[in-house]
């Protein structure tokens, strides 16, 4: 696997997962963790509500905080006080990369009725590696597939506060502009806006939000989802 030195570093700080999961074959998600498609709420109020499927990795996932603390639980959250029917679905996977999220893409679809559709992936591409233009062929195909079901798309990027000194990084944190401009989606930065980087918004291991910071991932999410539900 290539070394990036600094630049992984700071990468790790907007997205990336925990180093055990490079045990993993590197396009596969962590071992026994994406064997079901994620399930909908048990309260039946919900089961005739349209969804909002929120598509990443462990910080979608809540790792370390579980899914009731999540970023796409407090979502919900928002979601539901600004009176929107909508059901957020958790569809996180700790160790997920981009070639995993084209994998798994139709079960997670399959027989719901989807109202948008939240792509957070690419901190894995990064922690092993893998070629900036591989992950703009897996995250263009998840976005070809959700919009060929009529499904907006909300890209989240992994925007830095500074240029990274690292060529590899500046063409991977790159991928998701162009990829908003050539698909013509909706595109939010930094999904990790006023988190990364912050101790007492993360977690000991300084890559993963907290609780707190996942309540504020949740409303940078909310600020640019609210407007496509309009």
């Amino acid at each position: 696997m290539r070394l990036l030195g600094a630049g992984i570093a700071l990468f790790c700080l907007v997205g990336c997962d925990e180093p055990p999961v490079e045990q993993a074959p590197p396009e596969t998600p962590a071992p026994g963790v994406a064997e079901q498609a994620p399930a909908d709420s048990a309260n039946p109020s919900r089961h005739d509500q349209r969804k909002i499927v929120v598509f990443g990795d462990s910080l979608t996932a809540g790792f370390g905080i579980g899914y009731n603390e999540a970023y796409p639980a407090e979502l919900q959250a928002l979601v539901d006080a600004a009176g929107y029917p909508y059901e957020v679905i958790n569809a996180g996977v700790s160790g997920d990369t981009s070639a995993g999220g084209v994998r798994r893409l139709e079960w997670v679809l399959e027989d719901r009725e989807v109202a948008a559709f939240v792509l957070a992936l690419g901190g894995n591409d990064a922690l092993r590696g893998l070629p900036p233009s591989e992950m703009k062929k897996n995250l263009g195909t998840i976005i070809d597939g959700v919009e060929a079901r009529g499904i907006p798309v909300l890209l989240a990027g992994l925007g830095a506060d500074e240029t990274p000194d690292d060529r590899y990084i500046q063409n991977l944190l790159a991928v998701y502009a162009q990829l908003a401009e050539e698909r013509d989606v909706t595109f939010m930065p930094n999904l990790l806006e006023n988190v990364a980087g912050v101790a007492a918004l993360n977690q000991s291991d300084g890559k993963h939000p907290n609780a707190r910071g996942a309540r504020i991932v949740a409303e940078n999410v909310w600020k640019y989802l609210k407007p496509m539900l309009q």
